[in-house]
């Protein structure tokens, strides 16, 4: 094991957090959201935002939220009338120098908030309709964005649309799920496509924008679900703005299951240009030629079911982006644990595989925190123990895997409490050349579906950052899905 190793897992097995480290506790609410940061007060130390809520249908006061990224004070928070599970997006729409929030989640909930106030500066009206595609709105995922459509000098965003929650879930018979064009400044539709197969979506899509030729910029989206037969498609900007996606092109089926966790562009070919890696709910991790869709490779985990995405990183000693998964074992709903895999890059052999943790839809990040030139993963587990009285308890700890080594090791000690879906976070929040790392959980050690209490954590350290984080948080260190 190299120096810089031993003094990470020595620093923190000792919990030797930096004084500015901190925790901040939410009573009321619980979270699927993934922490994403920006410096909202102008102080120079990034901020947290999340999104939140309690059960399903049920509205909340704090469902959309920002902490203060020197010690987690509640910067603001915004209601939402359903879960927010969306992760967030920023961009200044405002003109005030600040980054402001973009949060998406169920029940047709879209905001754009100011960042630096709080104040929403636009809620999605679901009386917007696009004529024979749409009747209904359902949850909004991930949003990206794209070219100034309605030319008013701001980016504007692409998302989708899909998910209707009062199906029961075998019922083949669902609403299409459909790709949408919002303007950011004002909330106002823009145009949208339904999906090519008429299936429900449920998958973040993830757009290769061309600055050059705006509407030839690629986007994979797919369909499908836990239940459902889906298809995964590869189309462009142009085919949302017509209304028609049509003519997007087929990579796979599901094989009987769907496709949800976002996908990712990245060159694995060396070609220069980026290529298409995703999974399927059938626990299949696929590859495709970025330019003619050939399958590049695949392979799967046997008895397993991928919710979650991938994480970016270069896990071996070669040139090209490797791939760490952790996928559920089981078929759904009896989903009990995890089984994680990383994936060479060039060809898509299995080089590790562990199984930490009980069943959690969280993906991986990757961050070379040895020094060696080889990222290491990140991962959320959830475990259990009984306590005096016989009753399991449930902790939650993040891991990391040394590739180099081929180990793993928690990074500090179990905390109370149980992880759903929320994605850890780590950079440098302030700036000092130091790895921080920013992640959640619920409080309830004793339940693992709760929403009366959600943790966020900031663990400063003392490891210095070798080399820029390329996928440091959930899709990506830029949030869309990109290795660049």
């Amino acid at each position: 094991m190299n120096k810089i190793l031993i003094s990470f897992c020595c620093f923190l097995s000792l919990n030797s957090f930096a004084q500015d480290s901190w925790s901040a506790v939410l009573p009321t609410i619980g979270s699927f959201s993934s922490p994403r940061l920006t410096d909202l007060n102008k102080d120079g130390v990034k901020d947290v935002v999340l999104g939140g809520g309690r059960l399903e249908f049920q509205s909340c006061d704090t469902a959309m939220f920002a902490l203060d990224g020197k010690d987690g004070h509640l910067l603001w928070k915004v209601s939402g009338s359903d879960q927010i599970f969306g992760s967030a997006a920023f961009l200044d729409i405002d003109k005030d120098g600040v980054d402001d929030v973009f949060l998406n989640g169920r029940s047709s909930e879209l905001k754009a908030i100011s960042g630096q106030t709080g104040k929403v500066i636009w809620k999605f009206d679901t009386l917007q309709y696009i004529p024979n595609h749409i009747k209904r709105w359902f949850n909004f995922y991930s949003p990206q964005f794209v070219h100034d459509i309605d030319g008013d000098g701001l980016r504007d965003i692409l998302i989708a649309n899909g998910g209707d929650i009062w199906v029961e879930a075998f019922d083949p018979k669902r609403a299409s799920g459909r790709l949408v064009l919002i303007s950011s400044a004002s909330g106002k539709l823009l145009g949208g496509a339904p999906m090519p197969d008429d299936k429900e979506i449920y998958m973040s899509a993830v757009v290769d924008f061309n600055e050059k030729e705006p509407l030839n910029s690629k986007i994979i989206f797919g369909t499908g679900g836990e239940t459902i037969d889906g298809n995964l498609f590869v189309g462009d900007l142009g085919m949302v703005l017509k209304g028609d996606l049509k003519d997007a092109k087929k990579l796979a089926n599901g094989q009987g299951k769907g496709f949800i966790g976002p996908p990712v562009w990245v060159d694995v070919n060396q070609d220069g240009k980026r290529d298409i890696v995703t999974n399927s709910v059938n626990g299949r991790i696929l590859a495709f030629d970025g330019e003619s869709y050939e399958l590049i490779w695949q392979n799967k985990l046997e008895n397993t079911e991928a919710y979650g995405s991938l994480a970016v990183g270069n896990f071996n000693n070669d040139d090209v982006p490797d791939f760490f998964v952790s996928f559920a074992q089981g078929v759904w709903p009896d989903l009990s644990w995890n089984r994680q895999a990383m994936i060479n890059g060039k060809d898509g052999e299995i080089l590790y595989m562990d199984s930490l943790g009980y069943y959690q839809m969280s993906s991986a990040i990757a961050a070379d925190i040895t020094g060696d030139g080889i990222d290491e993963a990140f991962l959320s587990v959830d475990y259990q123990v009984f306590d005096s009285l016989m009753r399991k308890e449930f902790f939650s700890v993040l891991y990391a895997i040394d590739f180099t080594n081929r180990e793993s090791f928690p990074v500090f000690d179990g905390l109370p409490g149980h992880n759903v879906s929320s994605t850890p976070w780590i950079g440098d929040i302030d700036n000092d050349g130091m790895f921080d790392i920013v992640f959640c959980h619920g409080t309830n050690a004793y339940q693992t579906y709760t929403f009366d209490g959600l943790r966020v954590n900031c663990l400063k350290t003392t490891v210095p950052i070798g080399k820029p984080v390329k996928w440091g948080s959930y899709m990506g260190s830029f949030n869309d899905g990109v290795f660049r």
